[in-house]
């Protein structure tokens, strides 16, 4: 069992580590909305979808975006930041966080504007080619960009609390 003095460091952390995921998702939901919002004409359902559709891919590509960096966040946090997450390794799961979102990102749009075709480029979207698979820029700019700006509030966020 722990001693009064462990027990209370545990908490703490825990206590850390909830807040600063919860800081982290909620400027994660604040930084892709406004990603999704401002790439949509880069996307053909801007040119041939309604206002509703338009709305309605935006809220899911953003509830997508909110759970693969909940998702993200959790995997690099058990295989490179437990224990003493966010006080320690802090960078090393922001980093690692990140990485899977870009990976998973370059899988999920070469699998639904190439295999499934869920979903098309416009003619204003700037492509990478990665070994004859074609990516849209904005995507994984969006998941090169935004996860460690949010990391970085939410490190801000748990430092302001410890003053």
């Amino acid at each position: 069992m722990f001693s009064n003095k462990a027990g209370g460091r545990l908490a703490a952390a825990s206590s850390d580590a909830w807040r600063t995921t919860r800081n982290y998702l909620s400027a994660s939901l604040i930084g892709h909305l406004s990603w999704e919002i401002l790439q949509l004409p880069l996307y053909t359902i801007w040119h041939t979808g309604g206002l509703g559709e338009q709305a309605f891919a935006v809220m899911h590509c953003t509830a997508g975006d909110v759970l693969i960096a909940a998702f993200t966040l959790g995997l690099a946090w058990l295989t490179l930041g437990y224990p003493g997450w966010p006080t320690r390794h802090f960078k090393r799961v922001a980093t690692g966080a990140t990485a899977l979102g870009v990976g998973y990102t370059v899988l999920s749009e070469w699998l639904n504007t190439s295999v499934h075709y869920n979903w098309a480029y416009s003619d204003l979207m700037p492509i990478i080619s990665l070994r004859g698979i074609e990516i849209g820029i904005s995507p994984v700019l969006q998941w090169t960009l935004v996860p460690p700006i949010c990391f970085a509030y939410a490190r801000g966020r748990l430092k302001n609390c410890r003053r």
